[in-house]
Order: structure tokens, then sequence, then C-alpha cells
């Protein structure tokens, strides 16, 4: 195991982090990673039988409980915390809040993304209010956006201009059982929420339904793939439209065994966020579904391998070149849990241990495209045995 030193220089915190929704599937990933490494961590969750599960791995954390609506508990908790950096691995829905409490509080945030470029604006926009404040905020730290924007990155180096990029995720498993891939919220919005992509320049909308096709990858074999809505399609474009970007898309790849139990969960209801009564009382059928999947066990043997992938087009001395990006993650011995899920977590913990220790020095609001330094987290991901590639070609 390698670990990695406290380099940085501020006044002495009891916490290096704090990590909202740890209690998740990413936050369990990304307090495990940091742990290991020694650094202090204190935890929050809205539930508490998730904290109790964290307990039972974990028996020396410290915790709150925490909804993330109530915006003064949110900031009063990290004003007596007092963290070197947040951690939100809450879903997106409240970043926003976060970035502004943490603002308010003085303290560095990073976060695993927002649903869609509307909020990954607004978390943008607030750039000079962090550099202001001398603080840095990354929003899209995880897997796509996170892995994939800092390979787009990599490859946009390499070009003297580009015109086109899509980019996406495809995964699948040894064995062919239901295993909840990541976020359910996250997926049946995915699954349903009109994707949005740029076409020359103009933005368009499709239901993510109406894309779908099939394609095989060579890591894992045939998905189907569809556009959703995805916030990468804003930042590649925020940040390379100027180096002539016109043309961006986004794509999620499912296996067919878990994309027909995904699809059926939705054309039966049960990923509903409308509350039906239930012998008196009112439930979300989507919190009802996602509690229920969390309690299920994995098959025994069950292993998953995912490929994040980015394809950029553009011209290279006057000749019309393209790139291929790819980022190999299969299940770790010792992180069998969490599948091919830790290139969502491991990423997160990664750039936040280069902002502690300084490896990342702008200040201001930014996605990882900005800032992230590439030779260094690509490094940092073959330690985790993930692998990247570009036209086939290893890199890291």
């Amino acid at each position: 195991m390698v670990k990695i030193s406290l380099r940085y220089k501020i006044k002495k915190r009891k916490y290096d982090f704090l990590i909202f929704g740890a209690g998740g599937m990413q936050g369990k990933i990304v307090l495990k990673d940091l742990l290991e490494k020694d650094y202090r961590v204190f935890v929050s969750d809205v539930y508490q039988h998730h904290i109790d599960a964290l307990l039972e791995k974990f028996p020396d954390i410290e915790y709150e409980l925490l909804d993330l609506r109530n915006k003064k508990g949110t900031f009063s908790l990290i004003k007596r915390i007092n963290p070197f950096m947040v951690i939100n691995c809450a879903e997106g829905d409240w970043n926003v809040s976060v970035y502004k409490a943490c603002l308010k509080n003085k303290v560095h945030v990073i976060d695993l993304g927002s649903d869609d470029g509307k909020m990954t604006k607004k978390q943008l926009d607030m750039d000079s209010a962090f550099r202001k404040q001398k603080l840095i905020a990354i929003t899209g730290c995880g897997s796509t956006p996170g892995i994939n924007n800092v390979m787009l990155d990599y490859a946009v180096g390499l070009l003297d201009s580009v015109h086109t990029v899509e980019a996406g995720f495809a995964w699948n498993s040894n064995i062919k059982e239901f295993v909840v891939p990541f976020s359910i919220p996250s997926i049946v919005e995915e699954f349903t929420d009109p994707a949005m992509f740029i076409k020359n320049d103009k933005w368009i909308k499709k239901l993510p339904i109406e894309t779908v096709k099939g394609k095989r990858y060579q890591e894992v074999g045939r998905n189907k793939i569809f556009q959703v809505r995805h916030p990468e399609p804003y930042t590649f474009y925020y940040y390379y439209k100027d180096k002539g970007l016109k043309n961006v898309k986004f794509y999620a790849g499912f296996p067919t065994h878990s994309f027909s139990a995904i699809y059926n969960f939705i054309t039966l209801g049960l990923a509903s966020k409308e509350k039906i009564k239930v012998n008196g009382s009112e439930i979300m059928p989507l919190e009802f579904l996602t509690e229920i999947l969390r309690k299920s066990e994995l098959p025994e043997g069950y292993k998953e391998n995912e490929v994040l992938w980015v394809q950029a087009i553009g011209k290279k001395d006057n000749k019309r070149k393209e790139i291929f990006m790819e980022c190999i993650a299969n299940t770790l011995p010792g992180w069998e849990d969490a599948g091919c899920n830790i290139d969502t977590g491991i990423p997160t913990s990664i750039i936040a241990q280069m902002v502690i220790n300084k490896q990342i020095k702008a200040w201001g609001s930014f996605a990882p495209e900005a800032v992230v330094p590439k030779e260094d987290f690509f490094k940092a991901l073959k330690e985790k045995d993930m692998d990247v590639y570009m036209n086939s070609r290893l890199i890291n």
C-alpha cells in the first residue's frame, strides 16, 4: 500500500476531510481509501442505518446525521468540524448549496458531479468567489465526469484543434445477474431524462430510449448504449470551444441483463418519485427500491469490469487526427463489494489528496480537465490497477 504523506502547511485541524453521503456506494469507497492512507475523516449521511453499516467496518469513525436539504445544518456542521476539505458524495441535487456552505466557511470542496450542465454552470460561475477566498472547488471528480475529463484534456493537448468529442462508459460482469451498477436514482435519471448534446454549436435534446443501439467493446463485450443527460457535454464545450469544438455527445452503456432489469423497474413504476399510500403511510417507490437493492448480496464470485472512453477528432499539422482514450477498471481483491465502482470513488480520493498535498494549486471553481495534473493522476490510477490507453497503447 502506498501512503501519501501530508505535505500541506495550514493551521492545525482535527480533520482533513468531511464526507457527505459517506454511507452511499461511492462515499464508502472514498472513506476506505482515505482511512487506509491515514487521513483524518469525519463522515455524515442522511440515514442512521447507513452510518451503522459504516461503523461495522470502521468502528472508530466519528459521524453526524445530516439531511443536505437543511442548509443551516449543512453550514453549521462544516463550521463545527472545520475540515481542510468537504468531499460531497451525496446525490447531485445539493451540490450548489454545499458549495455555498463551503464558501462561507472558507473550506475547499469537491464532488462527484451534478446531474446536468445547468447545475454545473452554476458551480463554475462561482469561480471568482472561490478565487477571492483562495479556495479550490472541483466538480465531477469520479469516473465520468472525472477520469474521462482528464483523458480528454490529455488528448486535446496533442491536437491543434478539435471539432468532435464523444465519450461514455460501458461495463459487464462475469455472472449475468442484476447487481446495482451505481446509484439507482442517478441511473433512473439517465434512462428517463432528456439527453442534451451539441451538434454544430447548437444544443439538441432527445429522449434516451430513442438513441439506444448495440455496440461491442473489446474489453467488456456487447452493451446497449444510449445518449444520456450528463454534465460532460457542458464542461467539454466550456473548456474547448475556443479550440474548435462543435459536436459533443455522451453515452451510457449497460449489458443486456442489467439494461432489461432497470427498464423493467421503470416501466413497472418501481422507480417513480411520486409518493403512494401503503397501509396509511406515504412512500416514494424510488426510495423503497433503492433501500431494497442496497440490501441485496453479491453472487459468489461476482466480478465486474468497465471501460471509460473518450474519442476526440480534430487536426494536427493540418491533417485529420483521431485519438481514442480508454481507462479499464476491474474488480480489485479486497474491494469486491465495490465492483468496478472503484473507478468513481478512487479518483475522488485521488483528487482530494492532490489538493491537500498541493499538487493542485489553482484557486477557483473548476471541472477536472482544467486543473488535475494528468500524468500524476494516471499514475495514481495505476496503483489501483486502472490502466489508461491512448489508441490501444498503455500510457500509465
